[in-house]
Order: structure tokens, then C-alpha cells, then sequence
């Protein structure tokens, strides 16, 4: 397992991952179990960057199209009443939650059947008050695909920022053991000290390699995810111009 997590992210040669081997070995008790817990660390954070990846494009995909599909018609509730759905899409989950509204606020029922659309045609066009109910379930949407987007990347956050403390923690405590070694031995001397500084030093280098890999995936994930946001932002607003536009009472 050492092994394969050392050559994974650097395609390290074999002499340097026995160099690293042989350093783990030559850790302390604290200072192994310090590498055994950031591979455990990294197996999560590659965990949560490949599905949260997964994920975003899944929900790219799906909102294009999604979007195609609802720009095709002018009416929005069109396509509310045909049985779509856009597994994974954000948008469409904003949709959802402003047209149900919408019909409950027309028809007091969000039940869609054959009727729907002659039900939601008879009735009288709706408030500016009803109108902000409207806007404000599509609001809920939004904050709550935002919350889902973003969900676990409080994981990769803490392996960033985590990983190299902690890999620094086992180096500085693998140091201190070795001096400590030393000065209880009365005398120094290379051979006696270069094991355990070098198995100190390893805590680092794999805090490094939890973290660096994290922060390129983190760097990315937020950034897609904080455009995908302010794409259901100007999709809210959009959809609410559209509804208001079929829909709101206008009174002089």
C-alpha cells in the first residue's frame, strides 16, 4: 500500500520508493501512525474530488440540456407538464420548485395530469404578492442545489490546509525523539542520527502528497461549482421573468 501511494502521484522510480520505504521503517511508533492517518486522509480526499467530479459534470450536462429543451417553448409550465426529468440538473430542480408553486398559487394543487395545462389556463392571472411566493421557491432551490453542490468539500478544505500541519506534527516529533536519542546516548554521530531524521522527514512528504493533489482538485471543484451557482442565479431570474411575463395580473 506504501508503495503504490508513493509512486501514484509523482511516478516516482523504484529506487526512490524503497528510499521511502525504508524511512517509514525507520519512523517512530507516532510517526507512522501519523502516515497511516493522512493515507487514510488521502483515500477520502481522492474519494470526494472523483465523485464531487463526477457530479458537476453530470449537472453541466444536464442543465445544457435542460435549458435547450425549456427555451424551445415560450410557455414555461409547457414543459412542466410532460413527464422530463433532468436527473442531476440544478436548474431543473429551480424549475420544478417555481412551477409547482405557480400552480399551486393558480389552481391550489400541484397535481399534473391531462388537464393541467386547460386547469392553469382557466384561472385568472395571479398577484404581485403571489408572484413572490413564487420567486421565493425558486430562491429555496437555488440555496438548497447550492448546499448539495458544495456538500463534502469541507473534506478536501481539510486536507489542503490539514495534511501538511499534520505531516509537519510527525516530522517535528520524529526530530525530537531523535536528538532526544542522542543526547540520552552522551555521544552523536551520523549513522546513529540520519535514520530517524529521515524517517522524520517522511510525515512531511506525505502531508505534501495528501495535500497538493487535494488543492489542485479543490481549486477546480469550487470553481466550476460557483459557476454552476451563478448560472442558477441568472436561470432564477430568468424563469421568474418569463412566468411573470404568462402569468402576473398587471394593474394600472
Amino acid at each position: 500500500m506504501l508503495k503504490a501511494f508513493f509512486m501514484f502521484p509523482l511516478f516516482l522510480p523504484l529506487a526512490e520508493v524503497n528510499r521511502l520505504q525504508y524511512a517509514f521503517q525507520a519512523s517512530t511508533f507516532e510517526g507512522k501512525m501519523v502516515i497511516i492517518f493522512l493515507l487514510i486522509g488521502s483515500i477520502f480526499s481522492w474519494s470526494v474530488m472523483v465523485a464531487k467530479l463526477l457530479e458537476v459534470r453530470r449537472a453541466h450536462r444536464s442543465n445544457t440540456q435542460f435549458l435547450k429543451d425549456f427555451r424551445r417553448d415560450p410557455n414555461p409550465l409547457t414543459l412542466f407538464s410532460k413527464p422530463f426529468h433532468y436527473l442531476g440538473s440544478p436548474l431543473f430542480q429551480i424549475f420544478r420548485a417555481g412551477c409547482r408553486e405557480l400552480a399551486f398559487q393558480k389552481t391550489g394543487s400541484t397535481e399534473v395530469d391531462d388537464t393541467f395545462i386547460d386547469r392553469i389556463q382557466s384561472t385568472h392571472k395571479i398577484s404581485t404578492t403571489a408572484m413572490n411566493s413564487v420567486k421565493s421557491a425558486m430562491e429555496r432551490a437555488v440555496g438548497e442545489s447550492a448546499l448539495k453542490l458544495e456538500d463534502k468539500m469541507v473534506l478536501l478544505a481539510t486536507a489542503v490546509s490539514g495534511a501538511p500541519f499534520l505531516g509537519l506534527l510527525g516530522t517535528v516529533w520524529g526530530v525530537m525523539d531523535t536528538f532526544t536519542g542522542v543526547a540520552m546516548a552522551g555521544s552523536a554521530n551520523l549513522a546513529a542520527m540520519a535514520p530517524g531524521v529521515s524517517g522524520a522527514l517522511t510525515t512531511t512528504v506525505t502531508g505534501l502528497l495528501v495535500a497538493i493533489p487535494a488543492m489542485f482538485g479543490y481549486n477546480y471543484l469550487v470553481s466550476t461549482i460557483r459557476a454552476l451557482t451563478v448560472g442558477m442565479d441568472n436561470f432564477a431570474g430568468e424563469l421568474a421573468a418569463a412566468l411573470e411575463h404568462h402569468y402576473l395580473e398587471i394593474r394600472s
